[in-house]
């Protein structure tokens, strides 16, 4: 398995860190842009573009000074009641049922600055398999599932997270971010992504956005399997199954 690298600091459209400041809100009653950033550690646009997602899905209200307060839809919980449900809880049977259908390694990733966190996953029941990867924190641009995440962030946003306009791969080269970019704007056209041996030596992947109803992408459902057997035909065969499955990971989460 590729060694577990040191979590970044920046913490982007992340379904736990949405779930923190809906937390925060509730507790505090009031949340400025720079109170949020220190709370999760990230920049203060990062935490900026996470509050404005809770105002647009009315979680949250601004006041006169532009600070941030729970919305009308985070005051409809009842007293004592949880925020929405753990995303790794709502997601693991049906990750469970699509490892039982495809024999492969199933996983749910949320993005984590520019690294790919890894909250559950399923072992395929073929002999030859790959292994959990739950708790791992890869670079995105490496994964399906990262790849996924990533072409979701405004180009800004994305620039930000490689501020030397340079990503790493696994073998230790660099890549000109100008490339991933277009790769980034291939899988948004397109809807999934494809990982080939990228993050580890004989794993190839596929990944696919859970995306709610409202449009908000919260994580992205990945398979992984061997490469040998695995051909990119194979993998984008492979599509409509794991789309099936994160639809009905988000249609359950909301």
């Amino acid at each position: 398995m590729t060694a577990e690298t040191m979590p970044s600091r920046e913490s982007v459209s992340s379904a736990e860190n949405v779930l923190t400041l809906l937390v925060a809100l509730r507790e505090n009653g009031k949340l400025r842009v720079t109170d949020a950033a220190e709370l999760l550690a990230v920049t203060p646009p990062t935490a900026h573009r996470l509050l404005s997602t809770l105002k647009r899905h009315q979680f949250a209200e601004q006041d006169r000074k532009r600070a941030y307060l729970p919305g009308p839809r985070l005051t409809q919980f009842p007293s004592g009641a949880e925020p929405p449900r753990d995303l790794g809880a709502v997601a693991h049977p049906y990750l469970a049922d699509l490892s039982h259908r495809l024999g492969y390694t199933t996983f749910l990733v949320t993005l984590q600055g520019n690294g790919c966190r890894f909250l559950d996953g399923v072992e395929g029941s073929r002999a030859r398999r790959v292994g959990s990867r739950v708790g791992l924190l890869l670079p995105a641009h490496t994964t399906s599932g990262g790849k996924v995440l990533l072409a979701q962030l405004p180009d800004s946003e994305l620039v930000a997270l490689y501020p030397d306009r340079h990503v790493r791969m696994r073998d230790g080269s660099m890549r000109p971010l100008v490339a991933l970019r277009r790769e980034l704007g291939v899988v948004r056209r397109q809807g999934y992504a494809l990982c080939l041996e990228a993050s580890e030596q004989c794993v190839n992947a596929v990944g696919v956005p859970v995306t709610t109803r409202s449009g908000l992408v919260i994580a992205a459902v990945a398979v992984a399997c061997p490469s040998a057997g695995s051909s990119r035909k194979h993998l984008v065969d492979l599509v409509p199954e794991v789309r099936a499955t994160a639809s009905a990971i988000a249609e359950n989460f909301a």
